[in-house]
């Protein structure tokens, strides 16, 4: 049997009945975060664009933080671009990157075409996460530092999977749709920084949700599509570098949405740099630290991740969310990182570029990976009269593996995205709707609360 024709026997196998409430809870807060982020992205010029560009005529789907409805596949699109554009989605650990952003844009405008329910769309969530968590431990890390943005490049595989389940494909459609992925896969980390990133969301979504429209109407892939020579594995990883045992060796037990969990960022930069903001903004607070006093600042973060975050003249708001050298000076200087500080020109700031000029940062070295993990970072302010102070931090706050951000905090990130954009009516509206996902009988019953109230009747 071939590895797509496996995975989508597991696919269409998974029902309601198998989630445990853990499973609900963790599904919550990735719709939770996914709505907020999604609508708040929105009003970014990058989200903007690409519904310029679409020119889309009317359809079922919702344009989240909009009252505009178009045509299922651009919903997933243009509400992809918006749900990556902030860097501010969810993370998940075997990944490498967002696991929500590319299922659910198309997951949702799919149900509000069918008039699908929450319990059915939280069970296609589900089967979605896993399909392309299952991939990304079979590929991963090889995958991820050869330069492929594993979000897009395996979140296609679980959007076409979370479709396929929502509309009820069996096994034979099921398997031509993960087929069709193979060759709709795309998005590498050299254009990370730019428009091209959150591109690469609303392209893998709109390509899954595509593939499983095609794969129900009789289209067809080659079934061994991505085991085969030439095929996807060998071409996206290369021969001996990856392990189709591990893309095999688990389905729900546990489910990967409960264990590692989601992991839920606290600032709307890259994940790679959540840890070193924990550290610094831990520094700051304790020793009440005046940006005006410091001399240098030494930061030490794993070399995978320095890779693409060491950006010590970041040339735009989508380039500081990569910069190292610039959450650092945010957090210095201004005591947060959050939304305002990645607005446009934000980057440009005299202060905060003068303080990012005092930043150095360094790989850390083999044994403290091996001792502290992957995540790890430290940092040390060195001050004008010659004293240092140092500060240092594992996971970040959120991303311990089967422990959820608090929920109080988890709200806050909540309102403070979409306090702008709805309002507190609709924004509580929208929150309670989440929280009895699974009792929503109609998806328009959750999509109606997205629509900011200055635009239709409240």
């Amino acid at each position: 049997m071939t590895l797509a024709r496996q995975l989508a026997t597991r696919v269409v196998g998974t029902v309601h009945e198998q989630l445990t409430p853990a499973v609900h809870g963790y599904a919550r807060i990735g719709l939770l975060d996914t709505l907020a982020v999604g609508i708040a992205g929105a009003a970014d010029e990058a989200a903007a664009i690409a519904r310029r560009v679409l020119q889309s005529g009317p359809g079922p789907a919702l344009v989240w933080g909009t009252s505009e409805r178009v045509p299922s596949l651009d919903a997933a699109f243009v509400n992809g671009v918006a749900a990556n554009v902030l860097d501010f989605d969810d993370c998940t650990d075997n990944l490498g990157g967002h696991p929500s952003s590319p299922i659910l844009p198309a997951l949702l405008a799919l149900a509000e075409e069918l008039g699908s329910g929450g319990r059915e769309v939280l069970t296609a969530y589900v089967a979605g996460f896993e399909l392309e968590t299952c991939l990304a431990r079979g590929v991963n890390f090889h995958h991820y530092e050869k330069g492929w943005h594993p979000t897009a490049t395996l979140g296609v595989f679980g959007a076409a999977a979370a479709c396929a389940r929502l509309m009820g494909l069996g096994v034979e459609q099921t398997t031509h749709a993960l087929a069709l992925c193979a060759s709709l896969s795309s998005g590498v980390k050299s254009n990370l920084g730019s428009m091209a990133k959150p591109m690469h969301v609303g392209h893998c979504s709109r390509n899954g949700l595509l593939a499983a429209r095609l794969a129900a109407e009789g289209f067809t892939g080659n079934a061994d599509a991505l085991e085969r020579h030439q095929g996807f594995l060998e071409v996206f990883n290369g021969p001996g570098c990856y392990d189709v045992g591990r893309i095999l060796e688990k389905w729900g037990t546990p489910w990967e949405i409960e264990m590692p969990g989601i992991a839920v960022k606290q600032y709307p930069c890259c994940l790679s740099t959540q840890a070193v903001v924990d550290a610094m903004l831990d520094l700051v607070r304790r020793h009440d630290v005046d940006a005006g006093s410091v001399a240098r600042v030494q930061a030490r973060v794993s070399s995978r991740r320095l890779e693409h975050t060491d950006r010590p003249d970041p040339r735009s708001a989508l380039d500081a969310k990569l910069s190292v050298q610039y959450v650092l000076a945010r957090a210095l200087k201004d005591r947060a990182v959050d939304l305002r500080h990645f607005e446009e020109g934000s980057e440009r700031d005299p202060e905060t570029r003068r303080i990012m000029s005092l930043v150095e940062v360094q790989p850390l070295d083999a044994e403290t990976l091996r001792r502290a993990g992957d995540f790890h970072a430290e940092v040390t302010v060195v001050l004008d009269d010659g004293r240092s102070i140092f500060a240092a931090q594992g996971r970040p706050v959120g991303h311990e593996a089967g422990v959820p951000l608090p929920p109080a905090l988890h709200k806050a990130k909540f309102e403070a995205c979409l306090r702008q954009p709805l309002g507190p009516a609709r924004m509580e509206s929208l929150y309670q709707a989440v929280q009895s996902f699974g009792e929503i009988a109609h998806m328009r019953e959750l999509t109606q609360w997205m629509i900011p109230c200055g635009l239709t009747p409240p």
